[in-house]
């Protein structure tokens, strides 16, 4: 039987053109540079890979993210949300 998981925001990804990517239900980010971001959401961690990646937008609040950039590739994997990502690492 499928483990049932308590979902706290809608989670969706809107790719356009593979130029920008809007995803909603994002509770942080653990790492990015020009080459990957690191999102972490209610499904799992999201790696998103390219070439001159940009986060124009992060509300943490209501859980969406923008980025511009080559978007070559977008993974998940089944690691659980960490308490205090990369923004809350930085903010301690």
């Amino acid at each position: 039987m499928p483990e049932q998981r308590a979902v706290q925001m809608p989670h969706h990804l809107i790719l356009e053109d593979r130029r920008a990517l809007t995803v909603s239900g994002v509770s942080d980010i653990d790492s990015f540079d020009d080459m990957s971001v690191v999102i972490f959401t209610d499904f799992g961690e999201l790696t998103v890979k390219g070439e001159g990646l940009h986060i124009n937008k992060l509300n943490i609040e209501t859980g969406e993210l923008t980025l511009s950039g080559q978007i070559n590739s977008m993974e998940y994997s089944e690691t659980q949300v960490k308490a205090g990502g990369f923004f809350g690492r930085l903010f301690k």
